[in-house]
């Protein structure tokens, strides 16, 4: 389980980031809380923070369940793929969200391996 606390802290920490970079944002665009859009960077730059938090709550969760019952080893990889995936979409969509495709497939493949692995392994555990 160890690798894959290692990993959602990891994934975790990266999202503290992009969190700081919208805060630094809303002073850069002057873009006052409560407000979520103005300046098309800014707006850039919260969708890849929301983005984000949406998709670590797949990952999360899902992170433990592959390791549990697929391997606390190879969470590794998919998790590792994971915060690839982000980063590329949050470089990509920054400057021209049109070219996102690659980082977010990234992502979504990730979470498929995550969420699929420990359901196969469940489902293989039962019968």
């Amino acid at each position: 389980m160890e690798n894959a606390t290692l990993i959602v802290l990891l994934a975790l920490l990266q999202y503290v980031f992009f969190t700081a970079r919208v805060g630094q944002a809303r002073g850069k665009y002057k873009v006052s809380a409560p407000e979520c859009s103005g300046d098309e960077t800014f707006d850039r730059m919260f969708r890849v923070h929301q983005n984000t938090m949406e998709q670590l709550v797949i990952m999360i969760p899902a992170a433990y369940a592959f390791a549990w019952y697929v391997s606390g080893l190879w969470v590794l990889v998919p998790g590792a793929a994971f915060i690839l995936g982000r980063f590329m979409y949050s470089s990509e969509y920054i400057k021209d969200p049109a070219s996102r495709t690659p980082g977010m497939a990234l992502t979504l493949l990730a979470n498929a391996v995550l969420i699929l692995g420990a359901l196969g392994m469940v489902i293989w555990g039962m019968f």
